[in-house]
């Protein structure tokens, strides 16, 4: 079936969405940017060839999954600690059985997992230029390469050294692929289903997560190299994505950019399945004039008239993704609940779970965003994460602390708050924290906007990853309650600052800034750049 928005079953939809009518200010004001430029005469199918390149592309997920997920585990096997950290073992054999909330405050062991995100921070600047002048498809092959050599060493790391340099290249692999894959799926998904298409890289990401945190609980039993296992199993999707990408076509956007036009719009017949692409392939040409009078596009992205993009897109959501605490309750959830009392197989499992839950969110949220919008995940679910935080902070203050093991009831209680936090993270601030902003940035600033949205959150990733045990240790029970602060104040930054973008053509996004009650402010009305315009 040949979609497109002139039909006349979907004339009602397209008129309002067409027209950017949107009700996304507080106290019920009105976002409307007017006439689109040609969306509504933009033509798709979904053909095998789309879903195939957005599947193989989306495996650029399953390499950061797989870290987030392996790294716990292994941080908490005895074998892992006694070989390298051998303070940590001693003060967990010493508690092993009671609660602790310094059982695992060691500099060192956490530099082993943020390391890579700090690798990962400085990488994504040549992954900008790479994603920019050679592509998408490029940036991805480039960082397979470089996960693969991660896993390699760190499987047969003998020192901390070692396990350091493994972690830097797996990092420098996460910066190219979270660079280039979630722009490649935003580019390559028609408007209507782009929210689904690009959380396809969350769902792989979780379903990395899982397959980890699976593999840890049986390498957990292999003594005394089951966590090398554990490691040295990141080179298998890495190659998958490096495999994949040797078959990947380029996206047209990047190869109108390269100044490829006949190959850009050969593509763009082949992914939308149709050869009525005139209108959108317009958009692609005059997007690409505009991004190549750009000379300096990250200095052009500090401009004033693209400040909406740099503070929600480049600034706020990649750092209040982290903020949510999130990540630290995935790669330190085995830590997490050995440290309430569970056993070393019984944390193992307990993250199995929490994973499991994940993958549910990123399902729920690929089914529904297209038609619930960005903002209504985001508050909705940014409520009950406040609420679960609070109820954690509650029970741990309560029962928490004083050397003895929890009481079974109670720890079932955790469990299930926080399955409940990662199924509402899983579906709101994890998969939108990358898809809103891949959706935000025109063209000329595309690639470097990306290359902000990485570094922003694998700085903030690797600062939670690095404070995180040490706050616990210090503030206990209190550093949830700093958590569910947080969220309130993001929950905020969203009500008020962020547009609705479901179902908006991405090159004319930037519409939607001209009918903002701040934002309009800091644009000009029309056209974002004229043909030509030096930045």
């Amino acid at each position: 079936m040949l979609y497109t928005d002139r039909d006349r079953s979907q004339s009602k939809n397209t008129d309002r969405e067409g027209r950017l009518h949107r009700k996304t200010m507080a106290g019920g004001g009105f976002v409307e940017a007017g006439q689109l430029k040609r969306a509504h005469l933009y033509e798709y199918k979904i053909t095998r060839y789309f879903i195939f390149s957005c599947i193989v592309a989306a495996l650029g997920g399953s390499l950061f999954g797989y870290d987030l997920g392996v790294s716990g585990g292994v941080t908490s096997m005895d074998d892992f600690l006694k070989e390298f950290f051998p303070k940590v073992s001693r003060r967990k054999q010493e508690h092993l059985h009671e609660t602790d909330y310094c059982k695992y405050d060691n500099q060192l062991l956490t530099l082993f997992t943020s390391s890579l995100y700090f690798a990962g921070l400085v990488s994504t600047f040549a992954a900008s230029h790479v994603t920019r002048n050679r592509g998408r498809r490029a940036s991805i092959i480039v960082g397979s390469v470089s996960f693969f050599l991660g896993g390699v060493i760190n499987a047969a790391a003998v020192n901390v050294g070692m396990l350091i340099v493994g972690r830097i290249l797996l990092g420098a692999g996460i910066g190219f692929g979270n660079q280039a894959v979630p722009l490649y799926l935003s580019e390559m998904a028609p408007a209507k289903v782009r929210g689904a298409v690009n959380q396809l890289f969350q769902l792989t990401t979780c379903l990395g997560i899982l397959v980890a945190n699976l593999i840890n609980y049986g390498t957990e039993k292999i003594h005394p190299w089951g966590w090398r296992l554990s490691v040295g199993l990141a080179t298998v999707p890495a190659t998958l994505m490096f495999v994949g990408g040797l078959c990947l076509p380029e996206t047209p956007n990047s190869l109108v950019e390269q100044g490829r036009l006949e190959e850009g719009r050969r593509i763009l017949e082949k992914v939308r399945g149709t050869k009525n692409v005139d209108a959108e392939f317009a958009d692609l040409v005059e997007a690409s004039e505009a991004a190549n009078a750009v000379r300096h596009p990250f200095r052009n992205l500090l401009e004033r008239r693209n400040r909406p993009q740099l503070v929600i897109g480049a600034l706020g959501i990649p750092a209040f993704q982290q903020l949510t605490g999130m990540n630290s309750i995935l790669f330190y959830a085995p830590v997490i609940f050995q440290s309430l009392g569970f056993g070393s197989g019984a944390a193992l499992y307990s993250s199995v779970i929490t994973s499991g839950a994940l993958v549910v969110a990123a399902l729920i949220s690929m089914s529904f965003v297209d038609k619930l919008g960005r903002r209504t995940f985001f508050l909705e679910a940014g409520g009950e994460m406040i609420i679960y935080m609070i109820v954690v902070a509650i029970t741990l203050a309560l029962k928490f602390g004083q050397g003895k093991e929890l009481p079974r009831g109670v720890g079932v209680l955790l469990v299930i708050v926080i399955f409940l936090f990662v199924l509402a993270y899983g579906r709101s601030w994890g998969p939108l924290g990358w898809l809103v902003p891949s959706e935000l940035f025109p063209l000329e600033t595309r690639s470097a906007g990306q290359s902000m949205v990485v570094c922003v959150n694998l700085l903030f990733t690797a600062l939670i990853a690095q404070c995180f045990l040490v706050s616990l240790c210090h503030l206990k029970y209190g550093i949830f309650l700093v958590f569910g602060a947080l969220i309130v104040i993001m929950s905020t930054f969203v009500f008020f600052l962020l547009p609705e973008t479901k179902q908006v053509p991405i090159e004319e996004v930037y519409l939607l800034w001209q009918g903002h009650w701040l934002w309009k402010n800091y644009v000009s009305h029309g056209e974002p750049y004229k043909s030509g315009e030096k930045a």
